[in-house]
């Protein structure tokens, strides 16, 4: 774990779509120079298109584009989406391009999973929210609860070399090196930009190469030191044994652990595992609270009063040893308070708190079921490591009518 903290940083949190389009969609129109993009998913509908027209525009006045998409989390761009955008000189980048296996998805495993803006080097986006309208209210009972931050200071010069640094080694189809290196180069960099802000903040990725367990390190590290509060909101929440002890050994101290879970998991095993994972937490002292208002998304956390971090990472098994992730974490009072605050009304309007006697017994079967789906759960973060490890790899977006000009030699 070799990530630094930055100091003099203005972060702003940004809940949901209704907060984080129009921020990254202004900043694009404004973009002067270069937009960076990373994401999991885009689709077609409205925010897509919206994405799509002030992507055109801004290449259209001489703003370099790079776009990156995730092959399994975005596979149904139509050709005119993607030709009309490398049309203007929108540079398209897909994770881990795979054909489909009669009509199945097969490239599940190992997904580019961060979400990242960059515009002109000067302001950075970093959180979960993609680019579909089920992140938007209007969207219905479906919408997701989600969290992005807006990053304004020296920082964003550090967020800007990792995402050109990934670019260039995924074109060169080779395992991630440590992407602080040339540390001179980057701390010019670092100390060229003004500072804004009162907060310090650090980049943390999780990858297939030197930063495997980071992101993972830096829950627990926080967990192990705090003292008063951790206020955790995530999707999926399913870390492996040695988070799982900190937070217990948290509450067991006194420290007031509080998680905000999905109130209806959709992956089945998380369904079954679940019982048994609250019981082992409550019994630790530990408060849930499910949240019903609609799907949560969230990938964010603070502890005691400075602590918070916000991105795309997830605490379960695809996050923490499979997936490419991103996230912020940030060491600011003002920060963390708007964090605790945003939570906690969450809490008391949105979420259900759970109690060890809503959970009823577990006998014969659904025992044994519940107890296999727990540690198998619990452990697969440590069995996931043996799985075959994908280099990172990236390739231009092509559309059918293009394919046969590039494969003569023409120009991308």
């Amino acid at each position: 774990m070799h990530s630094r903290w930055i100091e003099g940083n203005d972060i702003r949190l940004l809940e949901n779509g209704e907060e984080f389009f129009p921020r990254v969609f202004a900043c694009i129109a404004n973009a002067s120079k270069e937009v960076v993009l990373e994401t999991f998913i885009l689709f077609e509908d409205k925010v897509g298109l919206q994405l799509h027209q002030v992507l055109i525009a801004a290449a259209r006045r001489g703003v370099q584009i790079d776009l990156t998409i995730d092959g399994f989390g975005s596979p149904d761009l139509s050709d005119d989406f993607i030709g009309s955008l490398i049309d203007v000189g929108v540079r398209i980048h897909v994770f881990d391009p795979v054909k489909r296996l009669l009509g199945w998805r097969v490239n599940v495993l190992r997904r580019m999973h961060r979400k990242i803006v960059v515009i002109d080097g000067e302001v950075a986006f970093v959180g979960g929210i993609n680019y579909s309208a089920d992140h938007l209210a209007d969207f219905g009972p479906a919408a997701k609860q989600d969290y992005s931050v807006e990053i304004h200071g020296p920082l964003v010069a550090e967020i800007h070399r990792f995402t050109h640094m990934a670019l260039a080694q995924g074109h060169r189809y080779q395992r991630p090196r440590q992407w602080w290196r040339n540390r001179s180069s980057v701390r010019n960099n670092v100390q060229g930009q003004p500072h804004v802000g009162t907060a310090a903040a650090t980049l943390v990725i999780r990858d297939n190469g030197h930063h495997q367990g980071d992101i993972e390190k830096h829950y627990r590290i926080a967990i192990r030191a705090a003292r008063k509060r951790v206020i955790i909101a995530n999707a999926y929440f399913f870390p492996g044994y040695r988070f799982m002890r900190e937070l217990r050994r948290a509450a067991r101290r006194g420290v007031d652990v509080r998680l905000i879970l999905q109130g209806e998991p959709d992956m089945p095993i998380v369904k079954i595992a679940a019982s048994m994972l609250y019981r082992t937490l409550l019994g630790a002292g530990v408060r849930i609270y499910e949240y019903c208002e609609r799907p949560l998304h969230g990938k964010v956390a603070l502890m005691d009063d400075e602590w918070a971090t916000v991105g795309s990472s997830n605490l379960d098994p695809l996050s923490l040893s499979l997936n490419l992730e991103a996230n912020v974490i940030i060491r600011d009072r003002g920060f963390n308070q708007h964090l605790q605050e945003r939570l906690e009304h969450l809490m008391r309007h949105n979420c259900k708190q759970v109690q060890r006697e809503d959970l009823g017994s577990l006998h014969g079967l659904e025992l044994v079921r519940s107890f296999v789906a727990y540690h198998f759960t619990r452990r697969y973060p440590a069995w996931a490591s043996w799985l075959p490890r994908h280099v990172p790899r990236l390739l231009p977006a092509l559309t059918d009518r293009l394919r046969p000009v590039l494969n003569h030699g023409g120009k991308e």
